[in-house]
């Protein structure tokens, strides 16, 4: 694993609260493997936001924004609905 992914495993997998490290740690350690560049810029914006906002978007509460409804947040919400 690149330097770039083994840092956004670990932020995805520290993100601040419970909940979000569940969820964002298991979809890391499934995906960043094969996430394109493109997918790996749209998780690092991702993970810069606050982790209520994550949250609710992550789990359907409330739909992304603009900035983040992409093809990486549709996996990621799959699959955290799915798991």
């Amino acid at each position: 694993m690149d330097a770039r992914r083994k840092k956004l495993l670990f932020r995805s997998e520290h993100c601040g609260w419970k909940e979000n490290d569940f969820l964002l740690g298991r979809f890391a350690r499934a995906h960043l493997d094969n996430l394109s560049e493109t997918d790996l810029s749209a998780f690092e914006a991702l993970l810069s936001e606050s982790d209520n906002d994550i949250y609710i978007w992550i789990t359907g509460k409330e739909p992304p924004p603009k900035i983040h409804d992409n093809k990486l947040m549709t996996v990621l919400i799959e699959f955290t609905q799915t798991k």
